[in-house]
């Protein structure tokens, strides 16, 4: 990770009908996946529905804790966390 990464709190919801990224008002990041939570399926659904919301690649998303938790810290390699909101208020709304 390089010098311009930092962390970006997410709330997990598995299961959903309509896969999503919802940016809430107060800034908090709530990401709906189709993938069951098992076997790290939701998991990696997380990762390319962030990558492909914030314009990066699969590889620079990183779940940094919370693998096996709805509430995970993730870092975007390249982007700061104030630049990810800023992309996903944008893209979401």
């Amino acid at each position: 990770m390089d010098a311009k990464s930092d962390y970006i709190s997410v709330r997990v919801r598995p299961r959903s009908s309509r896969p999503g990224v919802v940016l809430g008002p107060d800034g908090s990041l709530a990401v709906s996946v189709h993938a069951p939570a098992a076997e790290g399926a939701a998991n990696r659904e997380l990762i390319g529905l962030l990558a492909g919301a914030l314009g990066v690649p699969r590889s620079a998303v990183t779940i940094v804790r919370g693998q096996r938790s709805r509430s995970k810290l993730v870092a975007v390699d390249g982007i700061s966390a104030s630049e990810a909101r800023a992309r996903l208020g944008s893209e979401t709304r």
